[in-house]
């Protein structure tokens, strides 16, 4: 039997988040393309282009989410695809760009480099990796205030964004050092337990000077701000797990959740 058009509607609809999310995926896929493309080349422009895109991978992977909302069209197999775009979009995908441009173009002098640099590399992605499944099974049992660890997108942006500052390929001993640390410890950050708060935090006064002043400094510092935002995103919120650990309370810390 003909399936009538509202049904035909009703399916489309529930379509559209998964839409988006491969929108999202498309953006993760053409960042390793251009990545792997670029290695032997090593040009700034096509590197930052590699970064500019899993930003709007990130921008569909927040999409997808408030469309499935809008339309009211949350399902289970969504939550999968999503999850699985996750890890090619904001862990394989800004994995390969990192390896890419700090390490392709040292290859041949050395080696040995290159593979302690592979190696920090994989770290980040299994990282990743590990920081979503322990966010799917503990959906429900965390104060929704706030994520334990850093959230495999935020990682992703992090890293990305030193490549959109600095788009110059890695070209010394020093500057690969500073690569393989930028991901190990951004791995280890998505990995730990420190708490990291989320958009659903109680909006105030505070919140709004301080998007002021994020839309001030992205004019004088452009593709720089994002480098210096997410130091002191990462600065502050070490700052706020020590408080909380020596008894602050002027924000309030996470609730604990019996199992």
């Amino acid at each position: 039997m003909k399936p009538s058009r509202q049904q035909r509607l009703a399916r489309a609809k529930f379509a559209l988040p998964s839409f988006v999310t491969l929108l999202s995926i498309a953006c993760g896929f053409g960042s390793i393309v251009i990545s792997v493309d670029n290695a032997p080349i090593g040009d700034p422009g096509d590197y930052r282009l590699a970064a500019i895109l899993l930003v709007l991978a990130g921008v569909f992977d927040a999409l997808d989410g408030f469309v499935a909302r809008a339309t009211n069209t949350q399902s289970d197999f969504g939550v999968q695809l999503d999850s699985i775009a996750d890890v090619m979009n904001f862990g394989c995908a800004p994995g390969l760009l990192l390896y890419c441009y700090g390490f392709a173009q040292m290859s041949a002098s050395h080696p040995t480099l290159v593979r302690m640099g592979g190696l920090a590399c994989f770290v980040f992605v299994a990282c990743g990796a590990l920081r979503l499944a322990r966010f799917n099974v503990m959906v429900g049992r965390t104060d929704p205030r706030y994520f334990v660890g850093m959230p495999i997108t935020a990682g992703a942006a992090c890293v990305a964004s030193v490549v959109v500052a600095w788009p110059d390929p890695a070209s010394g001993m020093g500057q690969a050092f500073l690569v393989m640390l930028l991901m190990v410890a951004v791995g280890a950050l998505m990995v730990s337990t420190l708490r990291f708060p989320s958009s659903k935090q109680p909006k105030s006064k505070a919140t709004l000077v301080a998007l002021g002043v994020c839309v001030l400094l992205l004019a004088l510092l452009q593709t720089r701000f994002f480098a210096l935002f997410f130091v002191l995103y990462i600065g502050a919120t070490l700052l706020l797990n020590i408080a909380w650990h020596g008894g602050w309370r002027g924000i309030a810390p996470p609730k604990v959740y019996e199992e």
